[in-house]
């Protein structure tokens, strides 16, 4: 696989992680940040706003695997690499929401 087709793989897989953590929080109901929220990436965003976010990141990852890259399920070294991007921003990104609901205020009850 040549090393572009690895990079956008790669991050195809992190953009695909992306969408689901947004697409969970905007079709469960829940304010959650995005890049739109004041402040960016770290106040609550609204629902609707998350599951339009969601659907972003699903059309870049869909044009990072199969427009840039050339991503085919049944080779292992593409669902490899899509899989490390994947699980590699997956892991960021509970880390990140778990620093984020830390320092949220509590609210009472």
């Amino acid at each position: 696989m040549p090393w572009h087709s690895t990079v956008a793989c790669f991050f195809g897989g992190a953009f695909l992680a992306n969408f689901f953590l947004h697409l969970i929080a905007g079709l469960s109901g829940r304010p959650f940040p995005t890049p739109f929220a004041k402040p960016p990436f770290r106040g609550p965003s609204p629902p609707v706003v998350n599951v339009l976010y969601a659907l972003f990141n699903l059309a870049v990852a869909y044009s990072l695997l199969v427009l840039v890259g050339t991503f085919e399920l049944r080779r292992v070294a593409h669902a490899a690499v899509t899989a490390a991007g994947f699980g590699l921003a997956s892991v960021g990104m509970a880390r990140s929401v778990v620093r984020l609901r830390a320092r949220a205020p509590q609210s009472p009850g």
